[in-house]
């Protein structure tokens, strides 16, 4: 199929809109009061700190919503402004944050249900209205709802569209994709949906697998069960790792993506030198502004003397989990939170380590003078990091008093 032709006349099309529809001030008046902070300002206002008892609390310099999430939302608030009665339905959650996910719901937004690992669009009628969201939707998605007759309101993030374009250049060159990313990630799966041949390598490690296998060969049915689920169709590792292009899921960390496309430049450097490199190995920068800001305001604030760091954002959050990686790496005792109804009374918290499901821990915060670290990721409202701020504050005066 012609990706880049089929989203050129889709985007041509009367029922397609990715540009708001002229509500902006209303919906601006109404984001701001459900998601914005006062206490937040006051906090970047005093260099992003604040103390109260025997708390600081150090904020990250860049946390929180970024502009593509903010954008998203809003195009949702508006979208149901523009279409008052109209059914709306949103092919994936708008962004990783479930108190938006249930605002939107409380608006009459439904969400398409996935049953045993696929969604289920039999709901959606033509003449629906149908948002997607801040990651996108896959090729065969888009092309469901516009056979379907439904209006499209399309929120894709920018920075997504980017990484899909460097996917369509590779295609065209005949190159494979190698996209560092989750393979069963929402964005992932759009980007991929671009692609004619493509391999998902989730961390260096797989990345050197993967390089060692181009300049040495090996088990071709030990390479497709290790990556299974992660490749094109007809996918071949002794026919189609000969031209690859670098692309990555826009939230994953910036350092590693780094990393992953410099060894595949070196490899392909290595088996094929200098003069042929441009015939075997394509790379554009697609790392998105706002998710490498957070990570190095992270690695910024890693270097101070820290007590514990609270990490909030929705645990299906790639980039937020990211940021959690890197408290774990500079040692600081980090709990990844969703909301501040995980923190309960008694000095317990309900938290997700890396890697792990939901557990509680007791005895979270420590005795006396204590420093914390405070980031979000990028779905994160303010709103949201200010009510974790405050229990923080409330709890620890509790536990001081008693």
């Amino acid at each position: 199929m012609d990706t880049k032709a089929f989203k050129r006349s889709l985007q041509q099309s009367e029922n397609y809109h990715r540009k708001g529809f002229g509500h902006e001030a209303e919906v601006t008046d109404a984001l701001n009061s459900e998601y914005q902070s006062n206490l937040i300002q006051t906090i970047r206002n005093n260099s992003y700190q604040l103390t109260k008892g025997d708390v600081t609390i150090r904020l990250a310099e860049a946390f929180g919503f970024c502009w593509g999430v903010e954008r998203a939302v809003a195009m949702a608030y508006e979208t149901r402004q523009h279409f008052p009665t109209q059914r709306i339905w949103i092919t994936n959650e708008i962004i990783h944050n479930p108190s938006v996910n249930q605002r939107l719901r409380e608006m009459k937004v439904g969400f398409i249900d996935v049953i045993d690992g696929n969604k289920d669009f039999s709901v959606v009628q033509s003449g629906d209205v149908v948002i997607l969201p801040a990651f996108g939707a896959s090729v065969t998605e888009m092309q469901l709802l516009n056979d379907r007759g439904c209006t499209i309101v399309d929120t894709t993030c920018p920075w997504v569209s980017k990484v899909w374009n460097s996917v369509e250049k590779h295609k065209k060159r005949d190159y494979t994709s190698i996209i560092h990313g989750k393979y069963n990630h929402e964005e992932t799966i759009a980007t991929s949906s671009f692609a004619d041949k493509y391999l998902v390598v989730l961390n260096l490690q797989q990345a050197e697998y993967v390089v060692n296998y181009i300049l040495y060969g090996g088990d071709r049915e030990e390479f497709l069960t290790k990556f299974k689920n992660a490749y094109s169709e007809g996918f071949d590792p002794d026919l189609d790792l000969v031209r690859i292009g670098i692309a990555n899921q826009t939230t994953m960390l910036k350092s590693e993506t780094e990393q992953i496309g410099k060894l595949f430049e070196q490899t392909m450097l290595k088996k094929y030198g200098p003069i042929e490199l441009n015939e075997h190995f394509m790379s554009f920068n697609t790392i998105c502004d706002a998710t490498q800001e957070r990570q190095d305001a992270m690695l910024n604030l890693v270097k101070e003397d820290l007590a514990l760091m609270v990490v909030i954002g929705g645990f299906n959050s790639s980039n937020t989990t990211h940021l959690q990686e890197i408290a774990i790496e500079h040692g600081i005792p980090s709990y990844h939170i969703d909301s501040v109804a995980r923190i309960g009374e008694g000095n317990r918290i309900e938290h997700k380590p890396l890697g792990k499901d939901l557990e509680i821990k007791e005895n979270w915060l420590p005795e006396g003078k204590i420093t914390i670290g405070v980031t979000s990721g990028a779905s994160t409202p303010d709103k949201v990091v200010a009510d974790v701020i405050e229990k923080i504050f409330d709890l620890k005066a509790t536990l001081v008093s008693m």
